[in-house]
């Protein structure tokens, strides 16, 4: 199960989900994103039944971004049960990303 892109019509089914969903808000003209995107990847792939990954792109959905107060990307949110329970800012490699998110993992 490889990321899935997640917009304004399909971000709150994809974060009210049993399963914890880690969301990246990106932007396609940011390098650190572009760097996180093979990470997020890997992790949607080995853990796809632990985890699920979306990606929001920023420009395309501002009114998601603003409103769970995104100043900087990339920046992951993770959720359960529809409710923010951590933030990651900036790239991370796999290894960070991974003890992270230890807890849900």
């Amino acid at each position: 199960m490889a990321t899935t892109m997640v917009n304004t019509e399909t971000f709150a089914a994809f974060v009210q989900s049993d399963m914890p969903a880690l969301v990246d808000f990106w932007a396609e003209w940011c390098g650190p994103c572009k760097m996180m995107a093979p990470v997020l990847e890997d992790v949607s792939n080995e853990y796809a039944d632990k985890i699920k990954v979306g990606k929001l792109d920023v420009d395309a959905n501002p009114q998601i971004a603003q409103e769970y107060g995104i100043m900087s990307i990339p920046t992951l949110l993770l959720f359960k049960n529809g409710e923010v329970i951590k933030q990651i800012v900036g790239y991370r490699p796999k290894s960070d990303l991974l003890s992270q998110l230890a807890g849900v993992l």
